[in-house]
């Protein structure tokens, strides 16, 4: 069973930089983390979840246009972990972050719209002077 955990979430100044991290264990035997569609969503308090980025199969990437040019997703599958590097943070950028991951080997393109199946518990991120 596919288990999500992030991690480096803490409290950053404005213009400041954060890395989370998104360990995945339980993935199928055999099958590395290229076979599946990894995103990071956050959701604020009284808002909606909110979809960040994605990376794909193939590493194809996609993200929000609220945090395009700021934030990056990445990879290191030797590790079964997901990155986002967040620079330039803004009091904006205050949430709880999650990391979601869905098996699927055959498309090359990833979606930052909450259609996955398996979600980690969430990062705290306060950006605040």
């Amino acid at each position: 069973q596919l288990q999500v955990v992030e991690s480096g979430g803490g409290l950053a100044q404005p213009g400041g930089s954060l890395r989370l991290s998104c360990v995945v264990s339980g993935l199928r035997p055999g099958y590395g983390l290229n076979f599946y569609a990894i995103a990071w969503f956050r959701q604020a308090p009284g808002k909606e979840r909110e979809g960040l980025s994605c990376i794909s199969t193939t590493g194809s990437t996609n993200y929000a246009d609220s945090v395009k040019g700021r934030f990056t997703i990445f990879r290191d599958s030797a590790k079964n972990t997901v990155y986002l590097q967040m620079n330039s943070l803004k009091p904006e950028d205050t949430a709880v972050y999650y990391c979601a991951i869905n098996w699927n080997p055959r498309s090359p393109v990833c979606t930052i719209q909450p259609r996955y199946d398996n979600w980690g518990q969430g990062t705290q991120v306060t950006v605040s002077s």
